[in-house]
């Protein structure tokens, strides 16, 4: 299972990207909220999460995705059920990915020492330790990070091609026409 963290203030295109294209993969995908059923973007777009932090089922937990978008990544910082959520899943080596502002989590915890990763330009200060890279999206380890809203969808294909292959990925691409 791949748990979408969702707080008021996220990027819309960042979370209805990654949902959609993961969906598609047939990847089993839940928003999860960290405080009431009704989120509402960064732009004004409400979306009902699948479920509440509460109740997400860690032992079936394939990956993390943390959505960018302010003040949405600042209110995912202020769970603490998350952080501490976060820190237990780094410890378990369980994949964690984060986009735009949301790899400043990641690097306040210093979870990205020593690790690539990139974020939206102006938040690389709190990448704690990470080596900073120019590129779309970078896997190191167990961390995906990518830049921001015009790379939701490479950052989701990337989500495919490590939770599934690189096949399926790019035969969603070329499916979606992506890149065309």
């Amino acid at each position: 299972m791949v748990y979408i963290f969702i707080a008021d203030g996220f990027e819309e295109i960042e979370v209805m990207t990654i949902v959609d294209i993961l969906r598609r993969a047939d990847i089993d995908t839940k928003l999860v909220s960290v405080d009431g059923y009704e989120v509402v973007g960064a732009h004004g777009v409400r979306v009902l999460a699948d479920i509440h932090i509460g109740v997400i089922d860690e032992d079936n937990m394939e990956m993390l995705v943390l959505p960018g978008g302010m003040p949405g990544t600042t209110n995912l910082e202020n769970s603490i059920e998350l952080i501490e959520l976060i820190e237990r899943s780094n410890q378990s080596n369980t994949l964690i990915a984060a986009i735009c502002a949301a790899p400043m989590i990641l690097g306040k915890l210093k979870l990205l020492e020593g690790k690539k990763a990139i974020c939206y330009p102006g938040f690389e200060k709190h990448l704690i330790g990470a080596k900073i890279v120019e590129r779309k999206v970078i896997k190191d380890k167990n961390i995906i990070t990518s830049r921001g809203p015009g790379t939701a969808s490479d950052f989701a294909f990337k989500i495919v091609e490590v939770l599934k292959n690189k096949e399926i990925s790019n035969q969603l691409k070329e499916g979606m026409l992506y890149g065309r």
